[in-house]
């Protein structure tokens, strides 16, 4: 099983029909005209409120984004002749937008109704205020139009901490997973997690739907997670906040940044999502070190990062040490010596990389 996305790919849109009988849509929505384009396609997440289009500013205005029909439109008709409803109508209507949302529940003049019929394009009345209908439009089309991805992997919720366990096949993310809900923790996702980008810059995770609360353990089968530990085990759907990477000792292993202070991100669907590598070998109890990687998370995201403050530490206690007679003076390092200090190289620790050797003392010489 391999641990790389699938190429990220955005929905090509969603029609007009299954869009108002979306119950998450939560409009009171009646088709006025233009039943016979049920069928056209919404491909833009945004609403769009094209005013000038009534007289005859046509530019900008885009067919694949829902256009809507407010206070401060329905106001201006309210002054037109029955000639400048008809001249209105045209100008909005050959465009053929996908969908008209009209809102307040206004009823529109007989000729939008006419150009909506011939033209084929759905003019819809909500009974919900403008901005109300805006915001549960938006929300709904972010969702189903948000680009999406598919990873091989686990997404596991620990500390509220979205982290998502690559590896390759049999190196033990399952029985990881099942290990930190023994713990308290909670499953999102085994095998398959559906993956999906959120403004701004978040990318979410979700079981695929046959694979919902079920996760795989070799020599044990399939699992019911929420029948075997109930709803407090499973989660329907999480953010990603970290990716940890499963590697065997010995197999190509990268190379480990030993104090932490190198920045590693994997990006899902654009978004740079920091990630750790962590070796597993016979003994090691991964699924604790995966709560302190969580723990960590925590503290980075609330602005404390401890291998910086390590350096820090040291660049301040150790780089100056007093002399015998109570001042201080610098010490001599290696050219060297900082960036053994910063990247841990040679095997060796901070401490061993940075302290040079002790002065010999007067009754030595």
């Amino acid at each position: 099983m391999s641990e790389r996305p699938s190429p990220a790919h955005a929905p090509p849109g969603v029609t007009v029909r299954d869009l108002l009988e979306d119950r998450r849509l939560g409009l009171t929505v009646y088709v006025m005209a233009g039943h016979g384009g049920l069928s056209r396609t919404i491909a833009h997440p945004r609403v769009q409120k094209s005013g000038l289009v009534f007289v005859g500013h046509t530019h900008g205005l885009v067919p694949e984004r829902v256009q809507i029909l407010g206070e401060t439109e329905l106001s201006y008709l309210e002054t037109l002749t029955h000639e400048q409803h008809m001249e209105a109508a045209h100008y909005l209507f050959s465009k053929k937008p996908g969908l008209v949302l009209v809102t307040r529940g206004a009823a529109m003049p007989a000729p939008f109704i006419d150009a909506a019929d011939r033209s084929s394009t759905p003019l819809v009345v909500c009974a919900e205020e403008t901005s109300y209908a805006i915001t549960a439009l938006h929300t709904l089309l972010d969702e189903r139009l948000a680009p999406r991805t598919r990873i091989h992997g686990v997404l596991v919720d620990v500390f509220e901490v979205g982290v998502l366990l690559l590896g390759k096949s049999g190196i033990g993310k399952s029985e990881c997973a099942l290990d930190l809900v023994q713990r308290g923790h909670r499953l999102v996702a085994d095998d398959v997690v559906e993956c999906d980008y959120r403004p701004p810059g978040m990318v979410f995770g979700e079981p695929a739907p046959l694979l919902k609360h079920y996760i795989e353990v070799r020599g044990l089968g399939i699992l019911d997670l929420k029948e075997l530990f109930g709803v407090t085990a499973i989660r329907e759907r999480k953010r990603i906040d970290l990716v940890v990477q499963l590697v065997e000792e010995g197999a190509a292993e990268p190379n480990f940044d030993r104090l932490g202070l190198e920045k590693r991100a994997r990006e899902i669907l654009s978004v740079p999502i920091r990630e750790v590598f962590l070796i597993v070998r016979p003994g090691r109890n991964t699924s604790s070190i995966i709560e302190m990687a969580a723990r960590n998370e925590l503290l980075r995201s609330s602005g404390k990062d401890s291998s910086v403050e390590m350096i820090d530490r040291i660049d301040r206690t150790l780089v100056r040490r007093p002399n015998e007679s109570g001042s201080m003076r610098a010490l001599p390092l290696p050219p060297t010596a900082p960036e053994q200090v910063r990247s841990g190289t040679e095997g060796r620790s901070a401490y061993e990389s940075y302290i040079p050797p002790s002065p010999r003392r007067k009754d030595q010489s």
